[in-house]
């Protein structure tokens, strides 16, 4: 897989790109936010995991800078829990949506034709970004994440809650409890929805097992069908 580096509605970003990529093809896309304090490079090196020949997937930078000491520096899209405001959610899905949108009209995919997804913080932001918009997001991967300030997003939900969710959690997570994964299934469930939740024997991380139900999950979710080079 070929990887660059761009800019596109103001954020700095890895594209990954398939095994015999087309320019003139037509191959959906995959968006991956990164959690708190990493980079654009964090969730880059699942692509190959996922799937190396249907996919373009694009992972930006967030919009802040984080100090995470001496010649350090990581991203994040919105300041932590108790220090972020709800303008700051809104303006960090701003961020993500121009960066999306811009990079559809690059790549000429049609709406419906992309999965958004994220760990962490940046699942945080998948459930925030990809619930209002089942327009443009066929699916939504939250790993290890939960969903927050949930009055608020209820009231922005679709009419029609019959899009893709797969939902990843660790139960030994002590940085976002399990417990928060779990009322963030309840809550989807309780609107409508009927996620893919699946619990794993691991902390905040990412697991061979989280990698393969996610690649099952992308290829039933939004098939690909050889598209991209036929």
């Amino acid at each position: 897989m070929k990887m660059v580096q761009g800019s596109a509605g103001g954020l700095e970003y890895v594209g990954v790109y398939p095994v015999d990529y087309q320019p003139e093809g037509k191959y959906p896309l995959i968006v991956l936010l990164h959690g708190f304090g990493a980079n654009m490079h964090d969730l880059a090196g699942l692509a190959p995991y996922i799937d190396s020949r249907s996919y373009v997937y694009l992972c930006p930078n967030g919009p802040l800078q984080v100090d995470l000491g001496p010649g350090f520096t990581g991203y994040a899209w919105t300041p932590l829990l108790g220090e972020k405001a709800v303008q700051d959610v809104h303006w960090a899905e701003e961020a993500v949506m121009g960066f999306v949108t811009e990079m559809m009209g690059v790549h000429g995919v049609e709406p419906g034709q992309a999965l958004l997804g994220g760990f962490s913080q940046g699942g945080m932001m998948t459930y925030q970004v990809g619930l209002p918009r089942p327009e443009v997001f066929a699916g939504l991967a939250a790993l290890s994440a939960r969903i927050d300030e949930r009055g608020e997003l209820f009231g922005r939900l679709p009419e029609k809650r019959d899009q893709a969710i797969f939902i990843a959690h660790g139960v030994h997570d002590p940085l976002i409890s399990v417990d928060a994964g779990r009322e963030s299934r309840e809550f989807l469930v309780e609107a409508g929805y009927d996620p893919v939740y699946r619990e794993y024997p691991m902390a905040h991380q990412i697991t061979e097992g989280v990698i393969e139900d996610l690649s099952d999950w992308v290829r039933e979710t939004l098939p690909a069908g050889g598209q991209g080079w036929g």
